[in-house]
Formats: structure tokens, sequence, C-alpha cells
């Protein structure tokens, strides 16, 4: 259960905020709702995440496969959730993005994706366990500016799944929407 009540006070910014997730994501974001309390946070959050998703030098597979090796690490539901929709619509693989939790043991993935996970997943750890030698194994398959989408890409994740983890957020139900009913 959420730590922070889901329903913030009104104001213009929080109905406008409201009606661009319904239109854009078909709810109202939790992370969103709960960052409504403070009116500037929300607006530079907002600002923030428009700006990050239109960086597009990194394969979307790897962006993917890496934000959701973070936030499995960190253990945020939410963003798990939100992530596998949101992947799955933009084309990556959805089972790969199920095997992330257990892409050790996973046949699925290629070299270059396991070594995003792992680095994704040093960079995670409290503190970073990221090597120079990580670092290397990821240049011969990437230039510097997908090095550094990369990283910066795990650093958002990070900050999201971390935050979503304090507020108490969890599963919103977005994978539910990937997944075919039963007959």
């Amino acid at each position: 259960m959420a730590r922070i009540p889901l329903d913030p006070p009104r104001s213009l910014v929080v109905r406008l905020t409201e009606w661009y997730s319904r239109r854009t994501y078909g709810a109202v974001l939790d992370p969103g709702a709960a960052i409504a309390h403070n009116p500037r946070v929300l607006r530079t959050y907002v600002r923030h995440e428009l700006s990050v998703a239109r960086w597009n030098r990194l394969d979307p597979t790897l962006k993917a496969l890496a934000e959701m090796a973070s936030a499995v690490a960190i253990g945020c539901s939410w963003c798990v959730d939100f992530g596998y929709w949101m992947n799955t619509d933009d084309g990556v693989d959805p089972a790969k993005l199920r095997d992330v939790p257990r892409w050790r043991d996973s046949d699925l993935f290629t070299d270059v994706e396991r070594q995003v996970m792992t680095y994704s997943e040093a960079m995670t750890a409290t503190p970073p366990q990221v090597t120079d030698e990580m670092v290397a194994g990821l240049r011969l398959h990437l230039d510097d500016a997908e090095l550094v989408e990369l990283t910066m890409m795990i650093s958002v994740e990070n900050s999201r799944s971390r935050t979503n983890s304090a507020l108490g957020l969890t599963s919103q139900g977005f994978r539910d929407r990937c997944e075919i009913p039963a007959p």
C-alpha cells in the first residue's frame, strides 16, 4: 500500500498532469499522483521524463533490459509492471522482459544483453560495483554516446525505482494489459 495518499490536492497542474497521463497511458500513473503533493517537484519530474523519452542513441532492447534489471534489483514492482507494458508496446520481445529476473539462467539473451544487465546490476548496487572490465566489454559493442545513454538510463531507473519503492508504490496492473486473456 502506498505510503502517501494517491489523491493529491487539486490544482491546475495536477489536473493537467492527470489528463496527460490518462491520454498517454490510459490511467493516472501512481508515481505522478504521489509526487503531485509537491507541484514544483511534479513539474520538474514531468519535464525530466519528457526529456529522457527523447534519448534515442541506444538500442531500445538494451535500454529496456538495463531499466528492467535495475528495477528488479531494487525490487520495484511498479517499475517492473510499467516497464514491461511500455517496452512490450515499443516492440521489445516480451519473453526477454519476462526473463530479466532470471537472466543468468535464461538462454534468450545475447552476449551484449548479458553485459548490459551485469552493468545495470553493478551500477544499482550500493556502493556501485562497476569495473573497468565491464566497461571495456561494453565498449566493444557500444560507441561513446550509447555508453553514456546506457549509464544515464540506469541512473534514471535507479532514481525512479528507489523513489517508487520508498513511497510504497506497487504494481498498477499495466502488464495485465499485455497478456492475452484466457478464453
